[in-house]
């Protein structure tokens, strides 16, 4: 049974549908990318499934139960952490104090301590790369410094399901390499199953285990990334000629 699945999922802004009868799974432990043109209904997708919109049509199942219209933290509480394109963290505290809420509020197994969730913030924080910034404020990282500080807060809840958005955008090369890795270790180490928006094509070649294609809210094509990048209706929709390895 796939840890997540969707059905016919669906929802519309104003009349207009920006996803648009979707179905999909992601199995135990897959990091499943989700590419496509901007529009396309990826990142509303995540949305959908971690809470933060509610579908129109469809459903969404978490391990064989039904999440769709579920609080957002109670889907948390369930499990499923996600990671937007733009960090949301607490400035006035530090960068271990933001990772430890996530152990202390948004666990899935419950609330921890205050001492044990800053261990376990402290343990994400060296995972993610950050380990050197725990005592400093959050207004003194990056935009990629903050981003990866909203993953050591997700991943410190502990979910089986783990959502990014485009969170290696506008990486350098060896960044993109240490990210690379660092999902890797996430799936290997903690067991995390990875459901990944991204445009960053290098990326997805070399990390993601399957691809699932979006254009205007509809699956256009889904498998492995090899077979995606030939597929000639995903080369035709959106991509020219070079393919999605341009991209």
């Amino acid at each position: 049974m796939p840890l997540l699945e969707l059905n016919g999922v669906g929802k519309q802004f104003g009349g207009l549908p920006a996803v648009d009868g979707v179905t999909v799974g992601a199995d135990e432990g897959e990091i499943l990318a989700i590419v496509g043109p901007n529009g396309a209904g990826k990142s509303t997708l995540l949305k959908l499934i971690v809470g933060l919109e509610r579908p129109t049509r469809g459903t969404i199942h978490l391990a064989g139960a039904d999440i769709t219209r579920l609080s957002t933290h109670r889907v948390r509480r369930r499990g499923v952490a996600m990671v937007q394109q733009t960090p949301r963290a607490f400035p006035t505290l530090t960068v271990l104090e933001n990772a430890a809420i996530g152990a202390m509020f948004g666990s899935s197994s419950g609330h921890y301590a205050e001492d044990d969730a800053l261990r376990t913030g402290e343990e994400m924080l060296s995972l993610v790369g950050l380990g050197d910034r725990r005592h400093d404020h959050v207004g003194n990282l990056n935009l990629h410094e903050q981003r990866f500080l909203e993953l050591a807060r997700a991943l410190s809840g502990s979910p089986r399901l783990l959502l990014l958005d485009e969170v290696m955008a506008g990486l350098t090369e060896s960044e993109l390499l240490s990210s690379i890795q660092m999902v890797r270790t996430i799936r290997h180490e903690l067991g995390v199953t990875v459901v990944w928006v991204e445009h960053v094509m290098a990326a997805v070649i070399e990390l993601a285990e399957r691809v699932v294609v979006l254009d205007f809210g509809r699956v256009l094509a889904e498998g492995p990334a090899g077979v995606v990048m030939r597929n000639e209706a995903v080369i035709e929709a959106y991509l020219g000629s070079g393919g999605l390895a341009d991209a």
